[in-house]
């Protein structure tokens, strides 16, 4: 249906190899030009200052189900003024190994217009969501949403 490239670019640059010495810092490029700085998560010797793999994991899923519930909501005549959401993301054992196991979605969403959602409404704009969200379709990770009131 369709595609979707990165390039995910790093060097050395003359630091040591040794796993405490070369450096984490890399470039990710997108198709529009965009560039992130990127590194490891600093538990992992990378730099706090770059987003890392674990925070753009958490970011995907936290930008799709926005994405699919705005969605929803607009195609139900709901207007949405504003939405954030401070999701965080769990590294844990799976199996033995690490994983981002869950991932907890606290979105807050600001409404207007004639016609507002009650809570059941709200509630099954993110069920909706949740199921039809590509990002949380293509993992194994269990996703919660916990609305603010």
């Amino acid at each position: 249906m369709s595609e979707h490239r990165a390039t995910i670019s790093w060097a050395r640059g003359g630091a040591d190899f040794g796993y405490r010495n070369y450096p984490r810092d890399h470039q990710w490029r997108f198709e529009a030009g965009v560039e992130v700085p990127a590194s490891a998560a600093p538990a992992y010797l990378g730099n706090p200052g770059r987003v890392d793999p674990e925070q753009a994991f958490v970011a995907s899923l936290s930008s799709c189900h926005m994405l699919t519930f705005l969605a929803f909501a607009s195609r139900e005549g709901f207007i949405v003024d504003s939405y954030e959401d401070q999701a965080v993301g769990f590294l844990e054992k799976k199996a033995g190994k690490l994983a981002v196991t869950r991932v907890e979605l606290r979105p807050k969403i600001v409404f207007s217009g004639p016609k507002t959602p009650s809570p059941e409404d709200i509630d099954r704009l993110h069920a909706n969501a949740h199921q039809e969200c590509f990002i949380a379709n293509s993992v194994s990770t269990t996703v919660s949403v916990f609305p603010a009131p």
